[in-house]
C-alpha cells in the first residue's frame, strides 16, 4: 500500500471553501483521531490494535476512537470540518491547511522528522546540478516540492532552472520506468522501490535537511484547552508504544513485523524506513527539539515557501498572515491571529513521569 502522507496541500485549501471552522469546544469523554499510513505514524494504528488507546482513555475516563484514512489530505480536511478532533499530519501541511483555513491547532507530539525517507532522484545522471533543465516529477506543493526547493537552493539554482510536473503518489514508480521520466521527488516506500531500478541515483534527501519535515499529532486547540486529559492520554498512548517499537526484543521484533505488514512491506523494509526516520522515542529528546530555536528557523522556512507557492489566503501581502506560536511564547507573524501551536507540556508530562 503506498502512503498518502505528502499530498498537494493545495487540495485542502480547495475543500476549506466548503466546510466551516468548528464552534468553542466544551468539555466531553468521546474523541476521534485520525492517522494515516506512514512509518512514524504507524504506532497509531498498532496502539488501537493493541489496546493500547484503550488503556489510557480508561485512565484519564475518557473514549478515544482511533481512524485510519488512506487518503491523507482527506484526514486533514475532516478534522480541518471537526468532524476529529485530532489528526496525523506534517509540520507544513498542518500551517497549509487547518491553521490558514482558520482552524486553531496545536502540535501535542513531534513524533519524528524525515532522514532520508524523502528524495530526489534522477535517472542515468549522479550529481545534483544534473537537474537543471529537467522536468522533475513530483506531487506538487506537497513537502517533496519543499524538498526539490531547498535541494536547488544548495547548489545556487531555483524553481525556474527545472519544469515540476504534478504526479500522484502512486504512479511515482511506474512513471520512473517510463523513458520520459528522468528525475523525480518523493518518499518511501515508493524511494526505496525506486532506488532499485536501473539508472536511479538520489543526489538529495531530506538527511542534508534535517528537522524540517517534521510528523506531528496535532489536536483542535480549543478541544485541547476544554479537554487537557485528551492530550494526557495522547501521550501516554505515543510513548508506551514508541518503547514497545524501538525496542531490541521479540515484542518489539512483533510490533515492528505487524507495523511493516500494516503498512504494506515486511519487517526488513519497515525497519530500512526507520532508519531513514529521526524517531523520538525520548520525550526528553522531542521537548528539546520543540523548544530549540532551530524550529522556528524551520517554520520561517515553510512558511515562506508556502507563501510564494500563493498557499495562503488569496491577498496576502505577505507570509506574517497567520501567526505560529512556539513554547517559550514567541510568535512569528501575526500575533492576533495564531493559528498553528508548538507546546511541549504534554511531552515534559511524559519525560518528568506525570501522565
Amino acid at each position: 500500500m503506498n502512503n498518502f502522507r505528502r499530498r498537494i496541500a493545495a487540495f485542502g485549501m480547495v475543500c476549506l471553501a466548503t466546510i466551516g471552522t468548528p464552534l468553542l469546544a466544551q468539555e466531553k469523554t468521546d474523541f476521534k483521531v485520525a492517522w494515516s499510513i506512514y512509518v512514524g505514524w504507524m504506532p497509531w494504528g498498532y496502539a488501537e490494535k493493541a489496546g493500547i488507546v484503550d488503556k489510557w482513555a480508561d485512565k484519564y475516563g475518557i473514549t478515544i476512537e482511533v481512524t485510519q484514512f488512506n487518503d491523507y489530505v482527506e484526514s486533514i480536511n475532516q478534522y480541518t470540518a471537526g468532524a476529529y478532533d485530532a489528526v496525523t499530519v506534517t509540520n507544513m501541511d498542518a500551517l497549509s491547511i487547518p491553521a490558514v483555513g482558520g482552524v486553531d491547532t496545536t502540535a501535542v507530539i513531534i513524533g519524528d522528522f524525515s532522514a532520508g525517507n524523502d528524495a530526489v532522484i534522477l535517472k542515468d545522471k549522479t550529481t545534483l546540478q544534473d537537474i537543471a533543465g529537467q522536468s522533475v516529477n513530483l506531487v506538487q506543493f506537497s513537502v517533496s516540492h519543499y524538498l526539490l526547493a531547498r535541494a536547488l537552493e544548495s547548489v545556487g539554482l531555483a524553481e525556474k532552472d527545472v519544469t515540476a510536473v504534478n504526479t500522484s503518489d502512486p504512479d511515482m514508480v511506474a512513471a520512473f520506468q517510463t523513458p520520459e521520466v528522468m528525475a523525480m521527488v518523493t518518499w518511501n516506500p515508493m524511494v526505496s522501490e525506486i532506488a532499485k531500478l536501473p539508472g536511479a541515483t538520489s543526489v538529495f534527501d531530506s538527511s542534508m535537511i534535517p528537522g524540517e519535515i517534521i510528523d506531528m499529532m496535532v489536536v483542535n486547540t480549543d478541544v485541547l484547552a476544554a479537554n487537557p486529559d485528551f492530550g494526557k492520554a495522547l501521550a501516554g498512548i505515543w510513548y508506551e508504544t514508541m518503547a514497545i517499537m524501538v525496542a531490541d526484543t521479540p515484542e518489539g521484533a512483533a510490533a515492528r513485523t505487524a507495523m511493516g505488514l500494516a503498512s504494506g512491506t515486511d519487517l526488513a523494509g519497515f525497519e530500512a524506513q526507520m532508519a531513514d526516520t529521526k524517531l523520538f522515542a525520548d520525550p526528553a529528546e522531542a521537548v528539546a527539539f520543540t523548544t530549540s530555536p532551530d524550529l522556528k528557523t524551520t517554520m520561517d522556512r515553510v512558511r515562506g515557501f508556502l507563501f510564494n507557492a500563493g498557499l495562503f489566503a488569496p491577498g496576502s501581502a505577505s507570509a506574517d498572515v497567520v501567526g505560529i506560536e512556539f513554547p517559550d511564547g514567541s510568535v512569528l507573524g501575526d500575533a492576533g491571529f495564531v493559528k498553528l501551536r508548538f507546546t511541549d507540556a504534554y511531552m515534559a508530562a511524559a519525560a518528568a513521569g506525570g501522565l
